[in-house]
């Protein structure tokens, strides 16, 4: 499974925004906003991902970002011995 992240500072960055603007248009506290772009945040819920979106007036689907996940190390496979 692919980690997600979520757009939030690209949105406000493009809109010109400080963090303290999207708290305001989201109800949200600042430092909120600023858990979520600075990775603080482990979840963040469904309502304030509701708030976001209506704050930027998309989708809140929008809001996530599929992130490729590393590719793992290939583990060497023992040559058999010869006879």
């Amino acid at each position: 499974m692919s980690p997600i992240r979520l757009r939030v500072k690209e949105l406000r960055t493009v809109r010109g925004w400080s963090q303290e603007d999207l708290s305001s248009k989201a109800k949200v506290r600042q430092a909120t906003i600023s858990d979520m772009e600075t990775g603080k945040a482990k979840s963040v819920d469904l309502a304030l991902l509701e708030r976001l979106a209506a704050a930027f007036e998309v989708d809140a689907g929008y809001l996530f970002v599929t992130v490729p996940e590393e590719p793992k190390p290939r583990r060497r496979q023992p040559r058999g011995g010869r006879d």
